[in-house]
């Protein structure tokens, strides 16, 4: 998961470097989604193997 928004977080950046600011706002925008789920499933996971632990 966190690969995939790097690479649209890449894929952004190529996009606005060659002036397709739709595209590289799209792809913006989908790296942020990801990455936010990833953080909220990372916390999740924490916490889990916190309670087993215990």
């Amino acid at each position: 998961m966190l690969q995939m928004s790097l690479t649209f977080l890449a894929l952004a950046v190529i996009a606005a470097l060659l002036g397709f600011s739709g595209l590289a706002g799209t792809a913006a925008g989908f790296a942020k989604i990801l990455f936010a789920i990833f953080l909220i499933l990372f916390v999740i996971s924490m916490i889990t193997k916190m309670i087993r632990k215990t």
